[in-house]
């Protein structure tokens, strides 16, 4: 099956949002150094990803339709180059640190926690990651582990805005905000969605 209209305008979409990301990212680059910019990028673009990866999670048969693949093949693309970038995002933190206490989760405070709640996401990343990995070793557990991508989500999005340098830019911080709320609403359609078929 070839990729059809619908699939390709969703591309064009996704490549449009990530050029608008670059635009408004790009007036705060001006003589910062390279580590620091791809530190902030690879979060950007890593929550762009797995958001992606969240929100065509209740489109099952539009999204084989769509593209003209397997769900799964199609999702799990969307997948990887969010769980590269967003890994990235800590890896050249630590490389710009000298240090790798940003992998560690901080329990200091309620405050504290939130605002470096990067680290535990990328644990809970990883861990929702192995369960579909492990997806028929596992059949009866693997998907309530893996939609803790949706907990993954949440802390991103609260440790965005409450230090993410590029979240003083409004535009940054209303596409990204809506992201989320986009793949909450998409985590809340697939329950229901699913409970519908269960009462059938």
């Amino acid at each position: 099956m070839a990729l059809k209209r619908e699939g390709a305008v969703f591309l064009l979409g996704i490549i449009a949002l990530a050029v608008i990301i670059a635009l408004l990212f790009l007036p705060s680059a001006v003589e910062e150094e390279l580590t620091p910019l791809a530190v902030r990028l690879f979060a950007l673009y890593g929550y762009l990803f797995l958001s992606v990866t969240a929100l065509i999670t209740p489109f099952l048969r539009e999204v084989t339709q769509a593209f003209g693949r397997p769900f799964l093949k199609v999702h799990h693309s969307f997948s990887i180059f969010g769980v590269v970038f967003i890994t990235l995002h800590p890896v050249f933190n630590a490389i710009k640190r000298l240090s790798l206490s940003g992998f560690v989760p901080r329990f200091d405070s309620w405050d504290l926690f939130w605002r470096l709640a990067g680290s535990p996401a990328l644990i809970i990343l990883y861990i929702a990651l192995c369960a579909a990995l492990l997806r028929k070793i596992v059949p009866k557990f693997w998907r309530a582990f893996h939609a803790l991508m949706n907990v993954v989500l949440l802390f991103g999005i609260v440790h965005a805005n409450l230090i993410g340098y590029d979240f003083q830019n409004l535009g940054i911080m209303i596409i990204f905000n809506a992201l989320f709320l986009a793949s909450l609403a998409s985590f809340v359609l697939k329950r229901y969605r699913n409970y519908s078929r269960r009462l059938k």
